[in-house]
């Protein structure tokens, strides 16, 4: 239900010195109202287990919907990508929760879809104002999400779960993007 159209143009997606820009844009682009851009490293640098960090300032907007995010390079495991596979989303964030962050986890077991995600939630004053640090240590039974160098959110792998409720054993691969809209956004 997103209402954006992914380019790779320069008007939305572009270094300045040194910093990306990620631009949603209103504007009429191949049947859709919107455009954006979405960073996917996929085929082109894959981890498993470090630490990622994405310094960023947040759009504003209400039905901004901007994601530093990680899926599973492969389909090892069930029959379906997503959610057999994994998702990390290291900050994801609403336009219209202007402060508020959320760093969660989606498998099999624990989803959006079965409202069973992982996630935690934190206040970020002036998110949308200024640069802060978004950040996962990921390791090989837990994950920390933390927001300036704070960790808010914890998630640790049950020692029963197998790969539906933890298939992070795998690389994974980092995409960025703003969506506009959604059933979230």
């Amino acid at each position: 239900q997103e209402l954006q159209y992914y380019t790779d143009r320069s008007e939305n997606v572009r270094a300045d010195g040194s910093k990306l820009i990620i631009e949603a844009r209103k504007e009429d682009f191949k049947g859709s109202n919107y455009t954006s851009c979405r960073l996917v490293t996929r085929g082109k640098a894959e981890w498993r287990y470090g630490r990622f960090e994405i310094r960023a300032k947040l759009p504003q907007g209400l039905g901004t919907w901007p994601a530093i995010w990680m899926l599973a390079a492969r389909q090892h495991y069930g029959d379906e990508y997503w959610p057999h596979n994994g998702e990390i989303d290291i900050m994801e964030h609403v336009g219209y929760d202007p402060e508020v962050v959320h760093g969660t986890i989606h498998t099999e077991a624990y989803n959006h879809v079965k409202q069973t995600q992982k996630e935690g939630k934190v206040t970020v004053t002036g998110a949308q104002d200024d640069f802060h640090i978004y950040a996962v240590e990921w390791r090989k039974d837990k994950m920390d999400f933390l927001v300036d160098n704070k960790v808010y959110h914890s998630v640790t792998r049950d020692p029963k779960d197998d790969y539906k409720g933890w298939p992070f054993d795998q690389k994974f691969h980092l995409l960025m993007n703003i969506a506009v809209g959604g059933n979230w956004g």
